[in-house]
């Protein structure tokens, strides 16, 4: 079972804005790839989800940007799931330069779980929950990628 998931990938000219770095919306697209990766490397696939009756929303994202990154930068976006309750749960993101810590930016969703039929949340199934071991903060995180055990 995997905590901390790591998604590797260069920044394409694609992402880049007119101020040169890479575009806010972006980092929202990266993270929710990123999260859905996470998931299935877990055996989530789409159709496990079907199985379930189970989807996921975003409820609210928060990103604090700290440095830019440009076309070309070789990043790493680390993602965990921090906790879930009832109907949702809270995952979170770091961005680094491959190979480093430093932070380019910190980011989090709330994720509701809905039922796909009716659109209304419900229970984050069991099953889902017994997948993944909770990371409660980036510290525990960041110890777990040093560790190797991430």
């Amino acid at each position: 079972m995997r905590s901390v998931y790591t998604h590797a990938f260069s920044v394409p000219e694609s992402a880049i804005d007119v101020n040169g770095h890479v575009s806010n919306i972006e980092y929202v697209r990266w993270m929710q790839d990123a999260a859905t990766a996470h998931t299935a490397s877990e055996g989530w696939s789409l159709e496990q989800y079907r199985e379930n009756r189970a989807a996921w929303v975003a409820r609210t994202h928060r990103i604090d940007y700290l440095r830019p990154s440009f076309a070309g930068d070789l990043l790493e976006l680390h993602t965990w799931i921090a906790s879930v309750r009832d109907c949702q749960s809270r995952r979170q993101y770091l961005f680094t330069r491959a190979g480093e810590r430093t932070a380019i930016a910190r980011a989090e969703t709330l994720w509701i779980c809905v039922d796909p039929d009716t659109g209304r949340p419900k229970r984050v199934p069991e099953a889902f929950i017994a997948a993944f071991d909770l990371v409660p903060d980036e510290g525990e995180a960041l110890r777990m990628l040093e560790a190797g055990s991430a």
